[in-house]
């Protein structure tokens, strides 16, 4: 049996199964339901139950969510309902509604991607979670002040885990570190979501994502996001990369185009080995869109990777018509550790 639920203050409704909260029956249809811990006990899923019933598992609640139950406020996240709901409250739509937090993490789990990127899996207490925006980033804040910034690799329905791409860059500190010392269980001080690049699902324009090396990790999130919420315009992938081995993930981008017609995928290759015989696309990313696509002014573009890339991407498409309003971007800045070490003096403000 499933019900209706109507946000009367936006307007936006979904429908909620059987023993399923309404926050995560929320988050799985693309209706951004605030949310801090998602296990009943930090109050930030609070709500109105206009009309309708709901009820709560034996202990589902506690602290700040219990008392606020009884102060008569319905908490989402542990919520099921038991009829169809008219509930009101305060949705997260832009990046600037999402709260920034400082949080502990451990290092989960750890898996070599290609010979330079590292997938890296965090885990948060068991009663915090982070609500992210799909294609938003964290930093780590480092023990002498430092910070890292590495872009969410997953989606925010998916969100037991953070996941990261984090490549092996010369900086000679953290990428350093990740390849040779860190381990499962490593302890850090984390701070997320940050940035404004992030999925604007309600543009009803076709949407061109554009990855260089590790630029792909956001576009994942972006991508999982769009299958979950069912978007339905057309969506076209291009993935740059040097050579056969520094493309990742590959073989499951494939099959989401079996799985999602409206799916399109170009891997483009800048420097092919003689061994990797390919037969696909070479050449920059960015020349690769524009070949495809002679006028963008009528698409929606995301595009990560090195800050390079980024700015010939960016001066390609507006000489193809792309207003400025429908380009969002992400620039991979190196650290000045990085930039140091390969000989590069950074530019004074």
């Amino acid at each position: 049996m499933s019900y209706h639920v109507l946000v009367s203050s936006s307007g936006h409704e979904f429908t909620i199964e059987k023993n399923e909260t309404v926050l995560d029956a929320a988050l799985r249809q693309g209706i951004g339901l605030p949310y801090g811990c998602r296990n009943g006990a930090c109050g930030k899923c609070a709500g109105d139950l206009v009309s309708g019933q709901v009820e709560y598992e034996e202990g589902a609640l506690k602290a700040a969510a219990k008392d606020l139950h009884e102060e008569g406020k319905a908490l989402f996240c542990q919520a099921m309902a038991r009829s169809d709901l008219d509930i009101k409250v305060t949705e997260i739509t832009k990046s600037q509604e999402v709260e920034i937090k400082t949080l502990p993490c451990r290092v989960e789990s750890m898996e070599l991607l290609t010979h330079d990127i590292m997938k890296v899996e965090l885990k948060l207490p068991e009663n915090e979670r982070m609500q992210f925006l799909a294609g938003q980033y964290l930093e780590f804040i480092l023990n002498d002040g430092k910070r890292r910034a590495f872009s969410i690799a997953n989606a925010p329905h998916d969100d037991d885990l953070i996941e990261l791409h984090i490549r092996h860059v010369p900086d000679g500190h953290f990428g350093d570190y990740v390849f040779s010392e860190m381990k499962v269980k490593t302890l850090f001080k984390i701070e997320g979501p940050l940035g404004s690049y992030y999925l604007r699902e309600e543009s009803n324009r076709p949407v061109i994502l554009v990855g260089g090396g590790t630029g792909f990790a956001p576009l994942k999130g972006m991508l999982e996001h769009a299958f979950k919420i069912g978007f339905d315009k057309p969506i076209h992938l291009f993935c740059g990369v040097r050579a056969m081995r520094d493309l990742y993930m590959d073989k499951m981008v494939k099959a989401w185009l079996e799985q999602h017609p409206n799916l399109k995928y170009t891997a483009v290759l800048s420097q092919p080995e003689k061994t990797d015989n390919w037969q696909g696309k070479t050449g920059h990313v960015s020349d690769a869109v524009i070949e495809e696509y002679s006028d963008l002014s009528g698409f929606d573009i995301y595009l990560s990777g090195p800050p390079a890339m980024v700015k010939s991407g960016m001066d390609a498409f507006y000489a193809r018509g792309l207003p400025e309003t429908q380009i969002y971007s992400d620039s991979f800045e190196y650290s000045d550790d990085a930039l140091k070490s390969m000989g590069i003096q950074k530019p004074k403000s």
